[in-house]
């Protein structure tokens, strides 16, 4: 968040010098208001431009094996450019390679999901997905294995078909 502030002076600074440039070619010709608008202008322009370039960033940052499996896209009203085209302000990721299930039960698939936010530290979260059941739920304190590959205390989620973090999950063989 620091740099991209850093960075907003610095798009604004060299706008306005810029312009100043242009100005003192053209003998003082432009309006004294027109190096703080353009200065203002470019520090807006590149706050957005941070702000739809974030998913795609860190989505080609990932290692090899996570995919994104789900994302959530934003529109504010302080942002009215967010109405002609909403950004991804969170994602929800897959690592593939950790997903894993027990002989006894090939429905019920394990896997490590990991939660993405744009001004918000990433959380992991293993996630159990019933295939079959079309319902998932989140692995916290308190849940345990049965011999059998069995969940016990887990709290499950009926989720629609299709749901993108079960489709993921499910999908990997």
């Amino acid at each position: 968040m620091f740099v991209e502030l850093i960075a907003a002076f610095v798009a604004g600074i060299a706008a306005a010098g810029v312009v100043m440039l242009v100005n003192r070619f053209l003998g003082g010709r432009l309006p004294r208001w027109f190096a703080p608008v353009a200065a203002g202008a470019a520090m807006i322009a590149t706050t957005i431009a941070n702000e739809y370039g974030w998913f795609s960033r860190t989505k080609d940052a990932l290692p090899d094996g996570i995919v994104v499996a789900q994302t959530i896209e934003n529109k504010a009203i302080y942002r009215p450019w967010t109405y002609v085209e909403p950004f991804v302000e969170r994602f929800v990721a897959v690592d593939v390679r950790s997903i894993r299930s027990h002989p006894d039960r090939p429905d019920e698939k394990l896997g490590e999901t990991y939660f993405f936010g744009r001004w918000s530290p990433v959380s992991k979260i293993n996630v159990i997905a019933d295939c079959a059941g079309n319902r998932r739920a989140a692995l916290t304190d308190g849940i345990s294995f049965e011999s059998d590959g069995a969940v016990a205390g887990a709290e499950w989620i009926d989720v629609p078909s299709g749901d993108p973090i079960v489709s993921t999950i499910c999908g990997v063989e």
